[in-house]
Formats: structure tokens, sequence, C-alpha cells
């Protein structure tokens, strides 16, 4: 049994995949779209508050050094999704790539993961958003919707549900089912105004900075900068979202690496600019607030400001939420082309050439949870999920440059075997310095996960159905 466990999906046949006509996506993202899907599920509203918060807290103005060291420790496995991107461009993202690696049971393994990951963001941020949008309202319109439509019955005050929440999730799906054509010009769109806010704050504070306000740089020394860095590694989670819609690339063996690593550059160096501008206006130890940016806007005399910040928020928030609406769906389809979940959900839309059912039901169980689920959620559930997703995919990239010289790759990990070893021990240093709680709740989900596997995925998987034969774990 042990064999069957780790047979592999060969490549040629995820790639034979692609082509069926009635499991297959269409084809219409270009290297802008998928570098604008990146930095949508990249940068959110935690761009306004992570490196004030962090600043005072760990890294005084070292919190510049540490979004840098964050980012090149992200880079180990942005590196790693590139190369299997670009070798493998089918949809299902990290569970792909392992069931082509580790074999199936890793895959399976991987793939629930995922689903915990992605649902458990969605509805983190819808809930996100609603507080935002709320916020907007009352504020900027003196518009002031009734508490029991805008909370959770656990909220404090209670509501009765979370009427804003819902709403954003089921526009998005039904864009969403409509085409990823045209979400992916939504979210160019989003993505456009959002780091159009960003370069105007930017823009509008670079002129006040102090420089003697960095100085002492690192005042709770270099180990501060390191706590820092392993705090914020998760704003830059997201570039795992571009490898999702692999499948519907037009170009994926030159656009995939673009996309992925365009989207790391590109977030990293706003979130630089930003912890530089905050640390350089005001002293680092008055930045451990909810909202630095205002703190910031207010010592320069400019609250005006605030309410275009808080569109960019507003941006932010619903741009990362379509991204996770976008990239939850296909591996569920992903995982029932293979035959570890019912064939129904891979069904293709017939005009739209998306993965309609797989939308629907992601759309409507985050509008449930969202409706009815208070913003405290446990959000390491999330961190725990993509840190364990990246060392998948670094130790793929490590099997399969021993196991299949063979394949053609457009797009190679430099340094190798350096950097892949490197992803997976910074990451699995990442994830055991998060609360057991969160290792006992992600414990739970995966002794979930194996039950459904052994009770119906092994067997009506595609590979037992067929016969083909496994491939042999390397030793």
């Amino acid at each position: 049994m042990s064999h069957k466990l780790l047979r592999t999906k060969p490549v040629q046949t995820l790639l034979a995949d692609t082509q069926d006509e009635h499991h297959s996506l269409k084809k219409s993202l270009r290297a802008v779209d998928l570098v604008a899907i990146g930095i949508g599920c990249i940068i959110g509203v935690g761009i306004f508050v992570l490196p004030g918060v962090q600043a005072a807290k760990n890294a005084g103005p070292g919190i510049i050094l540490s979004f840098a060291i964050a980012a090149a420790a992200c880079a180990c496995s942005a590196l790693c999704y590139a190369e299997l991107a670009a070798m493998i461009p089918v949809a299902g993202s990290a569970y792909t790539y392992g069931y082509a690696t580790l074999g199936e049971i890793f895959a399976w393994i991987i793939g629930w993961d995922l689903i915990l990951e992605y649902m458990v963001a969605a509805i983190l941020v819808s809930t996100g958003w609603s507080a935002y949008f709320v916020n907007m309202l009352s504020t900027g319109a003196d518009i002031h919707l009734p508490t029991a439509y805008t909370a959770s019955p656990w909220d404090k005050p209670p509501g009765l549900f979370n009427l804003p929440a819902v709403a954003i999730v089921l526009l998005l799906t039904f864009l969403l089912v409509r085409g990823i054509k045209e979400s992916s010009r939504v979210n160019l769109f989003i993505v456009i105004l959002k780091i159009a806010v960003i370069l105007f704050f930017i823009l509008l504070t670079v002129w006040h900075v102090d420089p003697d306000k960095w100085s002492p740089f690192m005042p709770f020394g270099f180990t501060g900068v390191m706590t820092a860095a392993a705090i914020v590694f998760l704003a830059f989670v997201g570039f795992d979202a571009v490898s999702t819609t692999a499948e519907e690339a037009i170009n994926p063996q030159r656009d995939m690496p673009i996309g992925i690593m365009g989207s790391l550059a590109v977030a990293t160096l706003l979130y630089m600019a930003v912890a530089a501008i905050m640390t350089g206006i005001v002293p680092y130890k008055e930045l451990g607030v909810a909202d630095p940016v205002a703190l910031v806007l207010n010592r320069l005399d400019m609250p005006w400001a605030s309410a275009l910040v808080s569109v960019g928020a507003i941006a932010g928030i619903t741009s990362v939420l379509l991204v996770l609406l976008m990239g939850q769906p296909r591996i569920l389809f992903a995982m029932s082309r293979d035959g570890l979940l019912p064939p129904f959900l891979s069904n293709v839309h017939q005009r739209f050439k998306t993965p309609w059912v797989t939308t629907l039901i992601t759309g409507g169980i985050v509008a449930v949870f969202a409706a009815l689920t208070p913003i405290d959620v446990s959000s390491e559930l999330c961190s725990i999920g993509t840190l364990f997703a990246f060392i998948i995919v670094c130790a793929g990239v490590l099997v399969l440059r021993y196991t299949r010289k063979d394949l053609p790759r457009p797009f190679r990990v430099p340094l190798f075997p350096v950097l892949p070893a490197l992803g997976i021990v910074l990451c699995a240093y990442l994830m055991l310095s998060l609360p057991l709680v969160t290792w006992w709740r992600f414990l739970g989900w995966m002794g979930l996960g194996l039950l459904i596997y052994f009770l119906y995925s092994f067997h009506s998987s595609r590979l037992n159905r067929e016969g083909a034969a496994a491939a042999p774990k390397p030793r």
C-alpha cells in the first residue's frame, strides 16, 4: 500500500490534462495580469499598519532592514514556485507540484491544507473589508448602517449577520464565474488604484523625512530586526496565488516567473519605502498604534489625506479577497480532475470556461462564514498553511532536479540546491514559532483530511482507477 500512497502523476500527464476540452481552462492572462494578481494578494491593508507597529515593538528604524530580510527569505520559496510554475503550467499550485514530485499522499495533504488556508483567509479578509467599508461610510459620508446587519451574533455588540461581507463575497464570486479575463481586468484596475494611493502617500510625505530620526537604526539590536522580519514575512504571502492561474496564462513558461518574482519585487520596494517614511517622520517609539499612517499625516497637518488612504485600504482588501476567491476554486478543480474529489467539481462553464462549480461553492461557504464569524477568528491558521505549502514546493524542486533531469526548465532556481534547502529551513523555523493551539487546529484539520482520503480519495484516484504505474519515491 505504501507504494500507492507515493505514486506520482507524470508531468506529461499533467500537461495533457490541460488539453481536455471538457476539463480545461481558458488561456487569457498576460505577464502584467499575473504581476497584478500577485500584487493584488500580497499588498493589503497591512502595508499601512505593519511597518509602524513592528518598528515600535521590535525593530525601530531597522524595520526597513526587516522587510528586506523577509523579502529575501520569501524569495527562496518564490524562486521555487517560479521554476515549477514555468515547468508545470497546470492549475492547482503547490498541490499539483506535490503530486508530480513527492507522491499522492503529499499532494492530498497539501491540497487539503490549501483549502484551509484560502478559505480562512477569505473569511477573515471579507470581514475586515466590511469593517473598513462601514467605517468609511460613517466617517466619510455620515451614513450609519445598523449593527444588526454589519456584525455577527458573536461580535460585541452582536448583530444578526454581516451583510457587507456577504455582499462583497457574492459580487466577486459572480465576477469570477463570468471569466478569468474579466476578473483580471478588475483586479488590474484595483491594483493600479491601490499602488497610486501608496505612491501618493510616499510623494506627499517623503519631503518631510528627517534622517536623524533613523538613529539609532537598531535600538533593539539585530535580534529585534530578525524578530520583526519573522513577523512581516507573512506580509509577503500571496505571490503563491499567481501559480494557481498557471493553466490560464497565455505564455506560462515566460510569464509565470515574471508574475511571481515581479509582484514580490514591487511589494518589497513599497513596503520598504513606507517603513522608511514612517520612521523618518515620527519617532519609532510612537508608531505602535492601530493607524500609524494617520499619525504620520496628522503630524504633518494633513488629516485630509487620511480619506485617500482609506480608499487605498479598501482597494487593497478588495484585491486580496478577489485573488483568494480566484485561487481556491482552481485547487479544488485540480483535485477533482485527478479523482481525489467528486468529478462534478471539475466541470468547466461551457461559455465562460471557468471552474464555475467550485467557484460558486467557495463563494457560498465563505459568504456564510463571513456573515456569522467574528473578525478575531484565528488567522494563524492561514500562516501555518502557507508555510507548509512553501516547504512542499521547495522540496519538490529538489526532488525533480535529481529525478527528472530531462524535463525542460524555462526558469531555474539559482544557487541550487542552497536556495530550496534554505527555503525549507526558514519556513520550518517560522512554523515552529507559531502558537501551540495553532498546531493543534492544523493537525485536527489534517486528521479530518486523511480520513476523507483513505475513505474516498485513495480509491477514486485516477491513478488508482487507471492502474497507472507510480514512480518510486527517491531514496
